[in-house]
């Protein structure tokens, strides 16, 4: 069966991680995304460890169900070939600044001119009305914008840190997903295209102020900002006899039914702290102490059993080294032994989504540099001369182990 997107032409002239992931998902779901690439290749190729140069294991998690093509925009027969190319695409997805892509002269106006049913998908940094909307922007440097780091530091070590996952990158990438399918919907009704900016920045900030806006949610306001029980120092996977548990007791029902598996289920009615979820927010500090201090008193097997038999929210605490064994993941397929062309045998991470009429699948492995070209020039009208030419002028290189067209 074919994905929800197949026919569905995607330019991807994105690089790194946020807009490649965006376009991932995309291809995912059945889009035929053409990942548009400089002679030197998407950058991320060289990171991580590879079996072939330019197939790094992270650009390999981010660009399968693509296929590369090879294009010097600055060259007018690389720039050339891509109008030509645009001319009959459902969207372009870029994640250079606008002022980027207005030097390229690949701007919203020229090409909607050029395809009125185009939709034009800009992921960066910052909202253009704003004073940063010239700012380069990456992962690490929205997640300092929105607070993050000083949210860490004030329930650490008064260190501020970064998230160690590329949270905004990923987060910011589905964002950008979700608003090319919905763009696409709407110009099915209207047969019209149109412009999509997706700002990292503004994206972001619900992430925070969602929460912890608080008090300074009302004019005037009721309070300081802060959400207690996620700002809590013991918010923390909770230290076991022998290891880490990670635990949400949260409802009523958690909490009545968490004092009586440790056979003291009057303590709920008798503790004024634990009345309703407000008072337990207002006291989350010394309760979330006293949890700390009781599941230091069994291993972890034990405290999982209990609370497995009891319904209540627990889980074990993964590391990097034991979440590709994780036996719920085995079980469930997640992860593929996959076949890549050049890369021999590689794992990879199924789409978590599951449909009953047009399932997401991967039906390619991450591409080679110019693995493509030849392909998609043809597909777009260049015979074999013309692609010979590009290629001799260096708008275009070839995959030395593509075939000829």
């Amino acid at each position: 069966m074919s994905g929800a997107l197949d026919g569905v032409r995607i330019i991807d002239l994105t690089t790194v991680l946020m807009g490649p992931f965006a376009t991932q998902t995309l291809g995912d779901l059945g889009a035929n995304v053409i990942k548009v690439e400089p002679p030197l290749g998407d950058g991320t190729r060289k990171i991580g460890p590879m079996r072939n140069p330019g197939m790094g294991a992270a650009f390999l998690h981010v660009n399968r169900n693509k296929r590369s093509l090879v294009l010097d925009l600055k060259r007018p027969a690389g720039h050339a070939a891509l109008l030509r190319l645009i001319e009959g695409a459902d969207v372009l997805i870029y994640n250079v600044r606008p002022q980027a892509m207005a030097r390229l002269r690949l701007t919203w106006r020229t090409l909607s001119a050029l395809n009125p049913r185009l939709i034009y998908v800009g992921v960066f940094g910052y909202a253009q009305s704003g004073p940063y909307a010239a700012k380069p922007a990456y992962d690490d440097l929205i997640q300092g914008a929105i607070g993050l780091p000083s949210m860490i530091a004030t329930v650490g070590d008064g260190v501020p840190r970064y998230v160690p996952v590329a949270i905004i990158d990923r987060t910011v990438g589905l964002a950008a997903a979700n608003a090319v399918t919905a763009a696409l919907y709407r110009r099915e009704k209207t047969g019209v295209g149109q412009a999509v900016d997706v700002p990292m920045f503004e994206t972001m900030v619900p992430y925070v102020l969602g929460e912890h806006l608080g008090g300074r949610t009302f004019e005037p306001s009721l309070g300081p900002s802060g959400y207690p029980r996620m700002l809590a120092r013991d918010r923390t996977p909770f230290a076991t006899r022998d290891g880490y548990l990670c635990t949400l007791i949260y409802t009523d029902r958690h909490w009545r039914d968490f004092f009586a598996m440790l056979g003291d289920a009057a303590r709920f009615t008798s503790d004024p702290r634990l009345r309703d979820l407000e008072t337990r927010t207002r006291h989350i500090e010394a309760l979330y102490a006293e949890v700390a201090e009781i599941l230091k008193t069994r291993t972890t097997a034990e405290w999982l059993e209990r609370f497995d038999a009891a319904d209540l929210p627990a889980m074990t605490l993964n590391t990097l080294e034991s979440l590709p064994a994780d036996p719920h993941l085995t079980a469930s397929g997640y992860f593929q032994l996959s076949e890549h062309p050049s890369e021999g045998p590689i794992w990879q991470m199924n789409p978590a989504s599951t449909w009953s009429e047009s399932p997401t699948a991967i039906r390619r492995g991450a591409p080679r540099l110019g693995e493509h070209s030849a392909e998609v020039l043809a597909e777009i009208g260049y015979s074999a001369a013309a692609i010979a030419e590009l290629v001799a002028c260096g708008a275009t290189r070839l995959d030395q182990s593509a075939t000829s067209v």
